[in-house]
């Protein structure tokens, strides 16, 4: 069993950054693929961006491109987000999440999610 927890959200104008935070349970996190997600309201869970647990490969979304920035540290069980030039559309409620098997991209492949936390990005 894991357990993940998400930190860092809030609220940003247009144009700022956050860095969301996701820290594991469990002695084995530096074995797992993690992923971000998000969700907004009305709208289905999508891809964000997944690393590998050696951080080797690492993936993004078209529409976070650029900016963006996943990465981890496994001496202390977390994965991170670096959201910069936030636009309302990245309002979401963002979940980190631990890959099972099959394609990063697909949120049902990640077998254990985190409760998420929200961004808020006005205009």
């Amino acid at each position: 069993q894991v357990q993940l927890v998400e930190s860092g959200g809030g609220l940003v104008q247009a144009g700022g950054s956050l860095r969301l935070s996701c820290a594991a349970s469990g002695r084995t996190f530096s074995s797992y693929a993690m992923g971000w997600f998000r969700q907004a309201p009305g709208k289905e869970r999508e891809f964000v961006s997944h690393i590998t647990w050696n951080s080797i490969r690492t993936y993004y979304a078209d529409s976070v491109k650029g900016r963006f920035t996943i990465s981890r540290d496994n001496a202390k069980n977390t994965v991170y987000l670096q959201m910069n030039s936030l636009k309302p559309e990245d309002t979401a409620v963002y979940y980190c999440a631990v890959l099972g098997s099959g394609s990063y991209y697909f949120a049902a492949n990640y077998d254990y999610w985190g409760q998420g936390t929200q961004v808020t990005v006005s205009s």
